[in-house]
């Protein structure tokens, strides 16, 4: 059986959808999605059963005699925005911790989402080199804590057979309505047209021209790809950057957005002073280590990336 946390969630979902395309169904689904739209996402999906994250360590101590072959943990607070250290804390390190233990006693893989939010503003490279680790400076506690993770796992003695970390860039797809304002820019472009509005972009910030700024924005497909890629091709335990190794603009983004007979028009809106200091203005992920263990994969264009989200949007598709 594999553990999936945050099964319901954005990457989680698109996970369970790949695992259930290559004949897989024994997977245990551990999320929340009480007072959620995460429930729309498990329709039509095959899996064990679904357990509250709440009540996951009771399930497991009632059903101890089931082996479990391997956990990909996703689950966690991804709001970059939180400010509840405490909370941040317990979701992101604590439960991670409590997960990573029982890799090791069950002696499994234990695949983990970290977060290109720990690269901060970029001063010291977008390397997912290990020695390199200690010296990011994360802008927001979100990065932090997933910071604090990745330097407690390299602290461990007692490791899991395979232990991976993924350090996902800015990942975009079907599956992400959920999330709200952390939802991808493509998101709420879609929901910005849907509403008759221009497509709204930061003016201005951070040294870069209107809608300038630039990040590594990853589909979601590729993503899953890599992270199973990770589960079932390698033996290299390590820290991995998952993303493209391309920065495109914000503005590049808008001009994917091609709506027959309408004129997509981009409007810049005041970069929000608060966050300032806790933006990240440029992330470009060094694939550098992820291809040395022979990924190969061809990863889609922005271009490509949004051609196919679209095809497969509701909102879209009411164009």
């Amino acid at each position: 059986m594999i553990i999936l946390t945050g099964g319901a969630g954005f990457i989680g979902t698109n996970i369970l959808i790949e695992l259930n395309k290559r004949g897989e169904e024994n997977i245990l689904v551990v999320d929340n999605i009480e007072g959620t739209l995460k429930v729309k996402n498990l329709k039509g999906l095959k899996y064990r059963e679904y357990v509250n994250k709440k009540y996951f360590w009771d399930w497991l101590l009632k059903n101890k005699s089931i082996k479990i072959d391997s956990i990909i943990h996703l689950g966690a607070c991804s709001d970059t925005t939180q400010t509840n250290l405490n909370y941040l804390r317990q979701n992101n390190v604590v439960y991670s911790q409590k997960l990573w233990d029982l890799s090791v006693e069950n002696d499994i893989p234990f695949i983990y989402a970290s977060s290109a939010a720990t690269y901060g503003n970029g001063s010291n490279g977008f390397s997912d080199e290990h020695s390199l680790i200690p010296k990011l400076q994360p802008l927001n506690p979100y990065g932090h804590s997933k910071q604090d993770f990745d330097l407690w796992i390299l602290k461990q003695k007692k490791t899991p057979p395979l232990w991976v970390g993924l350090k996902y860039f800015n990942v975009y797809g079907p599956g992400e309505a959920h999330k709200g304002k952390m939802a991808s820019v493509i998101w709420h472009f879609l929901l910005q047209l849907n509403r008759g509005e221009n497509l709204k972009l930061f003016d201005a910030s951070h040294g870069y021209a209107a809608g300038e700024q630039e990040r590594d924005f990853i589909y979601v497909n590729d993503a899953v790809k890599m992270t199973l890629y990770m589960l079932n091709e390698i033996s290299e335990s390590g820290i991995y950057n998952i993303g493209t190794g391309r920065a495109r603009t914000f503005n590049d983004l808008a001009n994917t957005i091609k709506i027959k007979n309408r004129n997509i028009r981009v409007e810049y809106i005041p970069f929000p002073y608060r966050l300032m200091d806790a933006y990240q203005a440029h992330t470009c992920a060094n694939l550098d280590k992820l291809f040395s263990l022979g990924y190969s994969e061809p990863i889609l264009t922005i271009e490509k990336g949004v051609k196919q989200y679209l095809e497969s949007c509701d909102l879209f598709r009411a164009y």
